[in-house]
């Protein structure tokens, strides 16, 4: 518990799933937490659920000026910024011959950009203040290889680069770096539609495709538990759930052995795509 007593942070994408969760758990354990999303009835109705250690407000994260003007907001109301969870995230599934230049633009935006304006924030002012703990969203999605899922994993990739890298300078300044990598928890984005305004010919069962190669959704309270607890020891990568970690620890080695199991559920979700 003392590890987050009276602790700050600062949550985009809260209006729901693993930011609405990361939220909770962590205002239980006593931290005060800035609450941050583009939908703001939501992120407004979630933090006045939570109490007086819920603080919520509208933020996109496409815009770096106002990610700066929250991070430096909560560092002088609060005295410090110990953590920055650049979580919010957008998934955007189909064939790759039938992406746009759009539909990768919006996932960069948000997926990589969301992700780069939170710790061009956050970084230099707790390299600064000489401690703090960025964690970077990201998926198993960024570890191994996603078919029909394409540009998502394409920009958890860069996720898990950027979070590796980092750690290495923020050692040096005492300021930690985390990625979270889990595979399908069960939250609202895996039953999400494509965008109104970025149609899509066909777009895969993100839910189905995702148990067949990886097997059910998690809890997304179990894999809060256990990210927290990761997160209190400093872990770079943090897989879960265990059959996710060993899936991991196969593909870095033996990476003929998972690929038959991707592909498997790849070319049972293509059968299931539409005749035209």
């Amino acid at each position: 518990m003392s590890n987050w007593q009276g602790k700050s942070a600062i949550v985009t994408g809260a209006a729901s799933g693993i930011g609405l969760a990361l939220s909770e758990a962590m205002i239980k354990r006593g931290a005060h937490v800035w609450m941050n999303d583009v939908n703001v009835a939501g992120v407004e109705a979630a933090a006045d659920r939570l109490g007086e250690r819920a603080h919520a407000s509208e933020l996109d994260v496409r815009d770096g000026a106002a990610v700066k003007a929250l991070v430096e907001k909560v560092a002088s109301e609060h005295g410090a910024l110990d953590y920055m969870f650049n979580n919010a995230g957008i998934g955007i599934g189909g064939e790759t011959k039938d992406i746009l230049v759009e539909h990768y633009d919006r996932v960069i935006d948000i997926n990589i950009r969301g992700v780069t304006n939170g710790v061009a924030a956050a970084f230099p002012l707790m390299v600064e203040q000489g401690h703090g703990h960025v964690v970077n969203t990201a998926s198993a999605a960024g570890l191994l290889p996603i078919p029909v899922m394409a540009s998502y994993s394409m920009s958890k990739h860069a996720v898990v680069g950027l979070t590796k890298s980092m750690r290495f300078e923020g050692d040096k300044y005492g300021v930690r770096v985390s990625a979270l990598c889990p595979t399908a928890v069960e939250t609202p984005i895996l039953d999400s539609k494509t965008p109104d305004d970025l149609p899509a010919p066909w777009r895969p069962d993100i839910r189905r495709f995702l148990t067949a190669a990886a097997g059910p959704a998690i809890s997304v309270e179990s894999f809060i538990e256990y990210a927290l607890t990761q997160i209190d020891l400093n872990q770079c990568i943090i897989v879960a759930p265990a059959r996710a970690r060993m899936s991991y620890a196969l593909y870095r080695f033996f990476p003929s052995l998972v690929d038959p199991l991707i592909r498997k559920a790849y070319e049972a979700e293509l059968a299931e795509k539409p005749k035209p």
